[in-house]
C-alpha cells in the first residue's frame, strides 16, 4: 500500500478546496457581506494544511487501483467535512451532521437539503452550495490531474474511481490531457448556458448558479420554489442542458474532433434519449389527460423528465400531485440515470442496456442451447469480465439499497417516503415522493437516518465499490502491516520507531 501518495493526494485535494472556497470570498467581497471572513479562514486553514501534506511529494507516485479507490473517497469525505465548516461558522446551519449532509449534498451533485429558508442564505453561501455542484460534477481528482503533473502510468485508476459509469478510458494518449480536455468540454457547455441564461433576462447571479447545478446535474436552487418562478424560455433552456449534460462525454469529444458517425454509433446515447422521448410522451398525455394546456404539459414534462432522468432535481412543479402513472415513470427514471462517462448519477443507462441483453441472451439459451450468442454494444463485443462485473455492481447496488431503507424505516415513516428517500440520494437526484418530495426535504429525518442517506450519497457518486473497500478489514491490516515494517536502503534494514526489536 502506497499510503505517502494517498496523503499527498489528500494534501492537493484540501489546497485546491481552498483556492476555489476564495470564489465565495469574492462574492461576499461583491454583496458586502461579513460571512465572507469564515470562507475566507476556512480557506486559509485548508491551504496551509494542504501545504504541509503534500510539501514533499513521494519518490514513488505509482498507485494501482486499490490507492486510487481508497484516496478517492478519502478525499470526498475529507473534502465535504471541510466543505462543512463554513456554513457552522456563519450560524446559516447549527448542527454538523446537518452542515455535512448539506454540502455531501453538493460535492455528489446529489441536491437533498436540511434547509427549510433557502432564501435566508447570504449571496456567498448561496455560490457556495451551487459551486459544489459544478466542482463535484466532474469530479475534483479529475481536476487535480488535470493541473498537476503525476509520474508513473497508472493514474487512470484514480479517474476510473471517481468517474461514474461501467469504465473509463483515455480520450488521448495521456491522462492528463483526457482530464483537461473533459474540463474544457465541462467549462464550455457551462459558460453557454450561462449566456443563454442571461439572453433571457435571468440575473447574473441567478444564471450562474443555476449553471453550476444544471452542469453538475446537482439541483440546488437559490429559490425556495426552485426553478418554478422563471419563465418558460429559461426552463427550456435548463431542460435542453440538463439533457446535454446527461451525455456521455465522449460524444462531444467525437464531435469536437469531427467524428461524427462515432458520435451518432454511440447506442447508449440513443437509448438515453429514446427513453427521455417516450417518458416525456407518457407523462405529457397524463397531464394533458387532467386537464393542463398542452404546451404548459410539454413544458412541465420534459424538465421533469430531464430533471430526474440525469439526476439533476430541479422542479418547475409539485409532481407529488401528478398521476400514480407519472410518478411511476419518474422513479423508474431514478434508477436508470444518465450515461455513463456524463455528470449524472443513477445506475447508468449502458448498465441497465447490458443488463437487458444479458437477460435476452440467456432465454435464448434456454431456446437454443447450442447456439452462441455474445452481448454487444456500439457493435462490439461486451467482454465477459465487464458483464460480470455489472452484475456484481447491480447485486450490490441492490444489497445497499435494500441495507438502506430499513436502517431508514426504524424512524417509522411511510414506506414511500423511505423508499424514495434512499432512492433520491444514492441515484444522487434529491427530491423524492410523500415527505421528501420538491416542495419539502430532509430536515425531519434524526441524525441516524441522515447518516445512512450521507453514506448513500457518497457511494452513489463514488459507484459504490470506493467507498466500500473502505470498510474491507484487508486494507486496514496491510496498511498497519505497513507502517510497522522495516524500511531498506541500499539494501541495508532500518526499522521504524513502532517495529519490533
Amino acid at each position: 500500500m502506497n499510503d505517502s501518495i494517498i496523503r499527498y493526494i489528500l494534501g492537493c485535494v484540501l489546497k485546491i478546496e481552498g483556492a476555489l472556497m476564495l470564489l465565495p470570498c469574492l462574492v461576499a467581497l461583491i454583496y458586502r457581506e461579513g460571512e465572507g471572513f469564515c470562507y475566507l479562514a476556512v480557506a486559509a486553514v485548508c491551504m496551509v494544511l494542504g501545504q504541509m501534506m503534500s510539501f514533499h511529494r513521494p519518490d514513488n507516485q505509482v498507485f494501482y487501483l486499490k490507492e486510487g479507490c481508497i484516496a478517492t473517497s478519502l478525499s470526498w469525505i475529507l473534502m465535504s467535512a471541510a466543505g462543512a465548516v463554513p456554513f457552522l461558522l456563519t450560524g446559516e446551519i447549527t448542527s454538523f451532521v446537518d452542515a455535512m449532509f448539506e454540502t455531501v449534498s453538493g460535492f455528489t451533485t446529489t441536491g437533498a437539503s436540511i434547509l427549510n429558508n433557502v432564501e435566508a442564505l447570504c449571496h456567498c453561501s448561496l455560490f457556495w452550495r451551487s459551486f459544489t455542484h459544478w466542482i463535484g460534477g466532474m469530479g475534483v481528482l479529475v481536476f487535480l490531474l488535470a493541473i498537476i503533473p503525476l509520474s508513473g502510468g497508472s493514474h487512470i485508476n484514480l479517474m476510473r474511481a471517481e468517474s461514474p459509469g461501467p469504465s473509463v478510458g483515455k480520450l488521448v494518449p495521456k491522462v492528463r490531457y483526457t482530464a483537461r480536455l473533459l474540463y474544457l468540454i465541462y467549462l464550455a457547455l457551462t459558460v453557454l448556458e450561462i449566456l443563454l441564461l442571461l439572453a433571457g433576462r435571468m440575473p447574473l447571479f441567478d444564471a450562474i448558479t443555476t449553471s453550476f447545478g444544471t452542469a453538475g446535474t446537482g439541483g440546488f436552487g437559490i429559490k425556495n420554489d426552485s426553478l418554478m418562478g422563471y419563465s418558460a424560455y429559461l426552463q427550456w433552456v435548463v431542460t435542453i442542458f440538463m439533457v446535454l449534460f446527461g451525455v456521455n462525454f465522449n460524444a462531444y469529444y467525437y464531435l469536437l474532433y469531427r467524428k461524427v458517425k462515432k458520435a451518432l454509433a454511440m447506442e447508449e446515447v440513443r437509448w438515453y434519449l429514446i427513453i427521455i422521448l417516450c417518458a416525456t410522451g407518457i407523462i405529457w398525455f397524463e397531464l394533458c389527460k387532467g386537464g393542463m394546456q398542452l404546451a404548459g404539459a410539454l413544458t412541465h414534462a420534459a424538465f421533469q423528465v430531464a430533471s430526474i432522468i440525469t439526476t439533476t432535481g430541479f422542479s418547475t412543479a409539485d409532481f407529488e400531485l401528478w398521476s400514480q402513472t407519472s410518478k411511476t415513470v419518474l422513479v423508474l427514471l431514478m434508477f436508470i440515470g444518465a450515461c455513463a462517462g456524463s455528470t449524472g448519477g443513477g445506475i447508468k443507462v449502458s448498465r441497465v442496456v447490458v443488463l437487458v441483453k444479458t437477460v435476452a441472451k440467456e432465454l435464448n439459451s434456454y431456446i437454443h442451447p447450442k447456439s452462441i450468442r455474445k452481448v454487444k454494444l456500439d457493435a462490439k463485443t461486451v467482454e465477459h469480465e465487464v458483464v460480470r462485473s455489472i452484475n456484481v455492481y447491480f447485486a450490490t447496488f441492490m444489497i445497499v439499497f435494500t441495507v438502506s431503507v430499513v436502517l431508514v424505516s426504524l424512524e417509522g415513516k411511510g414506506l414511500v417516503t423511505n423508499f424514495t428517500a434512499v432512492a433520491a440520494t444514492i441515484n444522487n437526484i434529491g427530491p423524492g415522493l410523500e415527505l421528501v418530495g420538491p416542495t419539502s426535504n430532509f430536515s425531519h429525518f434524526s441524525n441516524f437516518s441522515k447518516c445512512v442517506l450521507i453514506f448513500d450519497m457518497l457511494a452513489g457518486r463514488l459507484e459504490l465499490f470506493p467507498l466500500l473497500i473502505l470498510f474491507h478489514p484487508a486494507v486496514w491490516k496491510e496498511m498497519r502491516d505497513q507502517r510497522h515494517a522495516p524500511r531498506r536502503w541500499f539494501g541495508e534494514a532500518k526499522y521504524s520507531r513502532r517495529a519490533p526489536r
